[in-house]
């Protein structure tokens, strides 16, 4: 049983500074905010904000190098590279395997597991089979290698909104701690053992919902089924082996889902 919560679809888009040096800048990006340019659309996004804010910095010298991407939907720790040589040092760590990354992730049903340790590789879906989603990945033999390691943070149910008599819905916060970057992975990887992301309209319920989505916009029977507007992935954590760490709480709105009381208005 899915349960109708009331979320606001047209968020403030503003991004937060969580720290800064002559080298790089880390934001906390909220959802819905694009981080590069995917259409010649003019869309706001991360990387054009970040270039206005630095134009002085850009007019002598310096760049903005997204050292690591979020999905649209997905909120968090973003760092960026001010200058050449931080590009090329951060593209090394992460080369190096020496850049790690956390990510909280709201899945439907409880896990009975702690720890679990996913190791599928992925590929566009539409290489091996016929996919109305061109982006969507799939676990296939002939993909990219791809492993994420999963622990249970909590369990929790959502009564019914009012205090209907109808039976709680199961869910867990999952710490998601990715040991390769490929498109997707985490939500892929979360689905293929059981406990898809709450809000996710490819990989969730119905990639049908994603299409409607495309089609229509967020409509009442998208927010009944998928409960969220947008998936429920947080980037948490950014951090360079013994050297610097960054976090990010969950933000409002997968907070108050925890929760396990009805939002607020934002």
């Amino acid at each position: 049983m899915a349960f109708l919560l009331h979320y606001s679809i047209t968020p403030a888009l503003q991004f937060e500074i969580v720290d800064e040096t002559d080298d790089y800048i880390v934001v906390d990006k909220p959802p819905f905010l694009l981080t590069h340019p995917t259409k010649p659309d003019g869309a706001r996004t991360l990387w054009k904000e970040l270039r206005e804010l630095f134009a002085f910095e850009l007019a002598n010298g310096g760049q903005v190098s997204l050292v690591n991407r979020l999905d649209r939907e997905t909120s968090g720790l973003i760092l960026v590279a001010k200058t050449s040589a931080a590009a090329r040092r951060f593209g090394l760590l992460m080369q190096r395997q020496q850049f790690e990354k956390e990510y909280l992730a709201i899945v439907w049903h409880w896990p009975e597991w702690k720890r679990y340790f996913v190791d599928a590789p992925l590929d566009r879906q539409g290489k091996h089979e016929e996919s109305a989603i061109w982006l969507k990945q799939t676990i296939h033999s002939a993909g990219s290698p791809a492993q994420t390691e999963f622990y249970v943070e909590r369990r929790f149910t959502r009564g019914a909104p009012g205090g209907r008599a109808l039976p709680a819905e199961k869910f867990a916060l999952v710490r998601a701690i990715p040991r390769t970057g490929r498109t997707h992975q985490i939500r892929v990887h979360l689905a293929s053992v059981g406990h898809p992301i709450v809000g996710d309209k490819i990989y969730g319920p119905d990639e049908q919902l994603y299409l409607r989505f495309i089609e229509s916009g967020w409509t009442p029977e998208l927010e009944k089924r998928l409960l969220l507007p947008r998936h429920a992935l947080h980037a948490t954590k950014l951090a360079i082996d013994g050297e610097q760490e960054w976090t990010s709480p969950l933000p409002r709105d997968l907070a108050e889902f925890c929760s396990g009381s009805l939002p607020g208005k934002p």
